[in-house]
């Protein structure tokens, strides 16, 4: 009996996973009328967007922008009378995040049984091979509120040559599409942007859903936070938290965790303030305070030794994965270093790491030269190492944990010799990537989905959908992309993109963190969370640094 019932748990059906993928879903009101779910309209907000570059990225997307006027869309409390025949594609893009599924699951609902959706495997790279397949409302039941991307799959192919251009076409003309639904980041939608633009003509509409752990897809109001951000913030949180509590336990050792997040401390610092460590490093800090390495060294010294003093020789230090191009002179350094990597890329792809070190010396100026050569050999490798598809410097692959070890060693040691210095590194990232979503996270996807859906039956296309003011009546948003690009030195050269949203120090959620992060340091004052709930004490509870920022009366979400 026993046997029987553990064989009937594989295959995604562990008893904790039956139960999920019949769990009701929170829905936003605007989409429910008389207990039936439909699609709603939409109308301007009242909010333009604009920066230093729109004049510059209007000239390059002008069906778009003349389309969207960069006009912010929130949705009507009248329902749309629902369209039938229309064929639309849907596509993970870049790397997983909890609650993907779910908005593939609200995208099929409310397109109805009278439209098709279809689903593109394997990302971007499947929209340019074609290959895609219907799916089924059976195919929905099985993974509404489940985690990962492998219903559909994902990479992180960027769209952009007239070859690929012309795939895409091809693709759109065979399976006749009239929409396509891009879910991904900042880079992800910004490739949704520029098919927008690209198949304008073909009327084919192109929408966009945030997704990002990272955290760093975000525009104040109208978009708080990306989807997936508070399911892998709060399983850190769980690993963090049963950490701390084994320090006063064994008593011997400081961890340091890295935690994900290559260009924004979004996720470090909502641990931190879940948990409460003895340190957290926080990347747009160090950067805007110009702090450098030694700097950097010297303060979480300091703690260690204070500690000692008062009999606690342990405690946990949280670094951002991303921090080592936030330190001023390997700013410095890596932003030389990606020019020179990709305009010499031929020339180092025939050379081992000794001589691709040799090489590249040659081509810095003598301070960046300096620098490099002052680091161990394994910082140095990493730091050549081939960039990924979007030109960026694969940070999760340096080991910057361990640097920072070594040398917090050898200054508590210059110190002090006699305070004790036992350590553990460790690094959290696809430990949070993929696991079934929060209900915070489960609800804004799935309403994500609704969204998405609602914009094209509406005919409309450029836009990315957005859910917004977590803490009372929910807002249903359209923001166009257009208004969402600036200009960046991507590859060497200057490029379109989304800008990444850091951490802003004057920021309420970075202010609440300064102004306790000395206690955090000088005794124990850490929690544990727990684990992420999908009912019970903690279930509605959102990010810490969204109900702070947004400047919510409580922690409590409610749809």
């Amino acid at each position: 009996m026993i046997k029987d019932l553990l064989i009937s748990t594989e295959g995604h059906n562990s008893l904790f996973e039956q139960e999920i993928k019949q769990m009701d879903i929170p829905t936003c009101k605007v989409f429910l009328k008389d207990g039936a779910l439909l699609p709603v309209g939409f109308e301007e907000e009242g909010t333009e967007l604009y920066n230093k570059d729109t004049l510059k990225v209007n000239e390059a997307f002008k069906n778009s922008v003349s389309e969207s006027g960069n006009k912010v869309l929130k949705a009507r409390a009248t329902n749309l009378t629902a369209k039938s025949g229309l064929n639309v594609a849907v596509l993970f893009s870049g790397g997983p995040a909890a609650g993907g599924h779910n908005v593939v699951v609200g995208l099929k609902r409310i397109l109805g049984t009278n439209n098709k959706l279809y689903g593109v495997k394997a990302g971007p790279k499947g929209l340019l091979k074609g290959d895609l397949f219907e799916i089924s409302d059976k195919d929905i039941l099985s993974i509404a509120n489940t985690g990962g991307f492998d219903y559909l799959g994902s990479d992180r192919t960027k769209i952009k040559t007239d070859e690929q251009f012309s795939m895409v076409k091809a693709t759109c003309k065979k399976y006749e599409l009239n929409a396509i639904v891009v879910i991904g980041g900042d880079d992800s939608n910004t490739n949704a942007a520029v098919l927008a633009e690209y198949l304008y003509d073909m009327g084919v509409q192109v929408i966009g859903c945030p997704k990002t752990i990272d955290g760093d897809l975000q525009v104040g109001d109208l978009l708080p936070i990306s989807f997936g951000f508070d399911t892998a913030t709060k399983i850190y949180a769980e690993l963090v938290g049963n950490i701390l509590q084994d320090t006063p336990s064994s008593r011997k050792y400081w961890h340091f965790i890295k935690l994900m997040g290559r260009s924004a401390s979004h996720v470090a610092l909502e641990v931190a303030l879940q948990t409460k460590p003895a340190i957290c490093l926080i990347s747009e800090e160090v950067e805007e305070k110009r702090l450098s390495l030694d700097d950097i060294i010297s303060s979480i010294a300091k703690v260690v030794v204070e500690r000692s003093k008062k009999g606690i020789n342990y405690g946990v230090v949280l670094v951002p994965e991303g921090i080592i191009e936030f330190i001023p002179e390997m700013k410095h350094l890596v932003a030389e270093l990606n020019d020179k990597v990709a305009e010499f890329s031929s020339v180092l792809a025939n050379k081992d790491k000794e001589e691709k070190r040799e090489f590249i010396y040659t081509k810095l100026t003598a301070e960046n030269t300096k620098l490099m050569a002052s680091l161990p050999d394994y910082i140095e490798d990493m730091l050549l190492a081939d960039r990924d598809s979007h030109g960026n410097l694969q940070v999760s692959l340096i080991p910057t944990e361990r640097l920072i070890i070594e040398m917090v060693q050898r200054k508590v040691k210059e110190m002090d010799s006699s305070v004790p210095f036992n350590h553990q590194q460790h690094f959290f990232g696809y430990e949070g990537r993929c696991g079934a979503p929060t209900l915070f996270d489960a609800a804004y996807t799935y309403n994500l989905g609704l969204t998405a859906g609602s914009l094209i039956l509406a005919g409309k296309t450029g836009y990315i959908a957005s859910v917004a003011s977590f803490d009372k009546e929910i807002k249903i948003l359209g923001i166009p992309l257009t208004g969402l690009l600036n200009i960046e030195r991507r590859h060497g050269h200057d490029e379109m993109v989304i800008e990444k949203a850091l951490v802003k120090l004057d920021s309420p959620a970075f202010q609440f963190f300064e102004s306790r992060r000395d206690d955090w340091a000088s005794s124990d004052l850490f929690n544990s969370p727990g684990p992420r709930q999908l009912w019970g004490p903690s279930a509605k509870q959102m990010p810490m640094t969204v109900a702070l920022n947004r400047v919510y009366s409580t922690l409590k979400f409610d749809y």
